[in-house]
């Protein structure tokens, strides 16, 4: 009989209202990367969390090594040589990149933490595996991408041997992803047993030794990733072939819903712009997709559009008005829904429940709040139609707390909330990032609807597949600036890839 690194053996978990994991055994063999797979609500963080010690399990059994262990909170997972990698950072902001690292096992001397012994084991790990850092620099100041590094040394720095990385590359660039996908190669090939949480069948396939796939919280099965194709463990994963072919209605609109010329934004530090003299138009009933690497500019674009940030130049036209100095709300009141970039930070109210947030666009209509009274029937009845509509996964109803639910149902309930508001211009911001396929195929039909029915949207996606699928024009951001305006019917990838590196460039 084989003996695993790790056996987690018919696994049961329940929240209220819910059984989050229902009978699921997974069994990890040392020195492989095993996939978990399955949808959004699955199961798939839940049961890492188990195995971290951030949930005790109701009944089942965990064995490391064929020894069984009782695992009551991450302490005793780093003491087993367990680490994890979030989906969202476990990282303090004001602390440093080394005082995040240590955190919990802080070097000592003479009672007093010193950190000059740790920085030194800390340079020698990032330049073995190819994760540099900068010890002394904030996390506040840094990148996403090192961010994840950051989280990845706190495993290795602990000489954790099992390690989880839940969504890794949800968050990255196209060029983070391939670099991190290496060092999960290179673990693997020192003896690192490595448990990969991924929506990303293609990551999955090109890495992966073995794929165990959940769904609604039962396990399903365990496959080779050599025997197997991404077809098939789509099905697995969501228990139905899905027909990802988008049927796209004619458009002749000649009126612009969006009108954006000359626009600058300047980057707090340095003052230079990080959106450099922009203008396009987006029309009724068509997509524009905006392509670029990310950290060119579609942040700042975004949030000055939206008026989330300001602009230091230039013009926003709504619908023939002038919106450039309007706040939000009165944005949104003339017809902007805007899926943000980051979720947590920019989407939802994490501690309000689902039904507040649902709502968070339109509380003041006279259905919901009249003569000073909420009413919350009403409310109600409205956040259950989106719920039931957009598949919304939670545990209790209208009342689920929104921070009690997987980033991609977080994702949903957005999704909801802003296309139900019936915008005249959509702006999505990497709108499918972190979900599974069944999710992505329903959210891109969603944005296809909108632009059928004769609506703008604006779709910034670091995702180029989702670009060449969606959109109608897709324009090249580089450094700020807009370098080109192309049709998906009459370019390639590598083309765009070109402009999106700084190539094609006045000729070059």
């Amino acid at each position: 009989m084989e003996q695993y690194v790790v056996e987690m053996r018919n696994i049961r978990k329940e929240f209220p209202g819910i059984v989050a994991l229902d009978d699921v055994t997974l069994q990890l063999r040392k020195g492989e990367i095993h996939a978990l797979l399955g949808e959004n609500g699955a199961g798939k963080s839940t049961l890492m969390s188990v195995l971290f010690g951030l949930y005790n399990q109701e009944k089942g059994e965990i064995l490391l090594n064929g020894e069984k262990v009782t695992i009551k909170d991450p302490n005793d997972a780093n003491r087993l040589g367990i680490g994890m990698v979030h989906q969202h950072f476990q990282l303090i902001n004001k602390f440093s990149v080394i005082e995040n690292i240590v955190l919990g096992v802080e070097p000592t001397k003479r009672g007093v933490i010193n950190l000059s012994d740790a920085e030194k084991k800390v340079l020698e790990i990032s330049k073995n595996y190819g994760l540099a850092v900068e010890p002394r620099a904030k996390i506040k100041d840094i990148t996403v991408g090192m961010q994840q590094r950051v989280e990845i040394l706190k495993m290795l720095y602990r000489d954790n041997d099992i390690l989880i990385f839940d969504e890794p590359t949800a968050m990255l660039t196209p060029q983070e992803i391939k670099d991190l996908l290496v060092i999960m190669q290179k673990l693997a090939e020192e003896g690192k047993s490595i448990l990969f949480i991924s929506h990303k069948l293609d990551e999955i396939m090109s890495i992966c030794d073995r794929v165990t796939v959940l769904r609604r919280g039962k396990y399903i099965g365990t496959v080779n990733v050599k025997d197997t194709t991404t077809e098939e463990l789509s099905v697995m994963m969501v228990g139905y072939k899905i027909d990802d072919t988008l049927q796209l209605a004619a458009n002749e609109s000649q009126e612009k819903v969006l009108e954006v010329k000359n626009l600058c934004v300047a980057q707090k530090r340095h003052g230079k712009n990080v959106v450099d003299d922009v203008s396009f138009d987006v029309f009724r009933g068509e997509v524009v997709g905006i392509a670029g690497i990310d950290g060119n500019g579609q942040s700042e674009l975004a949030y000055a559009l939206t008026g989330l940030g300001p602009i230091t130049a230039g013009h926003i036209i709504l619908k023939g008005e002038d919106i450039t100095k309007h706040s939000v709300l009165k944005r949104n009141n003339l017809g902007i829904s805007h899926i943000p970039e980051d979720r947590q930070k920019d989407g939802l109210i994490l501690d309000f429940n689902l039904a507040s947030n649902l709502i968070l666009k339109r509380y003041r209509e006279n259905r919901f709040f009249r003569r000073g009274v909420i009413h919350p029937k009403e409310i109600n009845a409205f956040s259950e139609r989106l719920i039931d509509e957009f598949d919304i996964r939670q545990s209790q109803g209208v009342n689920t707390i929104v921070r009690s639910m997987s980033g991609g149902n977080q994702q949903k309930v957005i999704v909801a909330r802003e296309i139900d508001f019936d915008p005249d211009l959509l702006l999505a911001m990497s709108p499918t990032r972190g979900m599974d396929v069944g999710a992505i195929d329903y959210i891109h039909r969603q944005i296809i609807n909108q632009r059928n029915n004769d609506k703008g949207v604006l779709l910034i996606s670091l995702d180029l597949e989702e670009i060449f699928k969606l959109s109608d024009r897709i324009l090249v951001i580089y450094n700020g600036k807009i370098v080109a305006n192309l049709d998906p019917k009459k370019t390639t990838r590598q083309e765009v890839g070109l402009y999106m590196s700084g190539g094609n460039i006045n000729g070059k």
